[in-house]
């Protein structure tokens, strides 16, 4: 690994030598090396985010560190050259793909990665039923109305919900964008889903509640909170995975996608919170992936 002097830091990110210091005393600075009274800083190392970004938020010290590197490498990524409009549409078109196998299939959908693209082309798929090839479809037009939505920069509210679940359910028409009017038990949880009469209020308070947080813990918890609450009938996962998107990119950051290998740690992560009152699985879960996707959009702009 290649190093940088203090000095050389301090030129390439425009603050004080002092500051540099501090930084790499206080270790805010990764992969350092501390040689007597100098330090040897990795050349690839990311300008630490400035501590004013976290002001007026209540962030846990055993997160700290982890959103302190994620939104440096968010701040770099924005350094970066723009990709050009080629390179965006195959990056979403990849990514779609992507996200729809994975949250359909957490979801019980049987088609494969590669059975998914070709629907996602307009193929139909022998011997599959009907229901899986809808869920596609609506999984798509439901992420297309996403990136509508950031590109309007239209906040989150239960009318953007109910479209986003509205677009999901398309192969259950009297159900789609229509909060549960009957009690509902979650196969393989403890947790006794909100009673139909309270879903709208609970909801309304969702929607009024975390914003002191840090963006991924917020989400972390909504999600978690969104999926308790249960408020439709069905399509309340694929429905929460999108909404999660929809906060992430109207916040700058790239959306993220839950892995079906990864469906035993994610509902682990809900269990812990519903049993214990514990967020930490799902809050160090999504920041997981979120530097998985940073680190990948950095690799290829590098």
């Amino acid at each position: 690994m290649e190093y940088m002097s203090v000095k050389e830091a301090s030129l390439k990110w425009h603050i004080s030598d002092r500051r540099i210091r501090v930084l790499c005393s206080e270790r805010k600075i990764f992969g350092i090396i501390k040689e007597g009274k100098n330090y040897r800083i990795p050349v690839d190392a990311l300008k630490p985010v400035d501590g004013r970004t976290l002001r007026g938020k209540d962030i846990p010290r055993e997160y700290k560190e982890i959103f302190a590197r994620i939104d440096a490498k968010k701040v770099e990524l924005q350094k970066r050259r723009v990709l050009t409009q080629g390179e965006l549409e195959r990056f979403r078109e990849e990514f779609l793909i992507e996200f729809t196998y994975n949250s359909n299939a957490i979801e019980g959908n049987t088609l494969t990665l590669q059975e998914t693209a070709l629907v996602l082309e307009g193929i139909t798929i022998d011997r599959k039923p009907l229901k899986d090839h809808l869920e596609v479809v609506g999984h798509k037009e439901a992420f297309l109305y996403v990136m509508d939505m950031v590109s309007k920069q239209v906040p989150i509210s239960e009318k953007v919900i109910k479209e986003i679940h509205s677009l999901i359910l398309v192969d259950r028409p009297h159900d789609r964008g229509v909060y549960r009017q009957i009690p509902v038990r979650i196969m393989g949880s403890t947790q006794i889903p909100a009673q139909p009469f309270l879903v709208p209020i609970q909801m309304e308070e969702l929607m009024m509640r975390l914003n002191k947080m840090h963006l991924i813990e917020r989400l972390a918890r909504f999600h978690m909170e969104f999926e308790r609450i249960h408020p439709f009938i069905d399509g309340n996962g694929r429905t929460g995975r999108l909404l999660m998107n929809l906060e992430l990119m109207q916040q700058g950051f790239p959306p993220i996608n839950v892995k079906f290998t990864d469906r035993k740690r994610y509902y682990e992560c809900f269990a812990d919170y519903h049993e214990h009152n514990n967020a930490s699985k799902m809050i160090i879960m999504l920041a997981d992936y979120m530097e998985e996707e940073l680190d990948g959009y950095l690799t290829i702009l590098r």
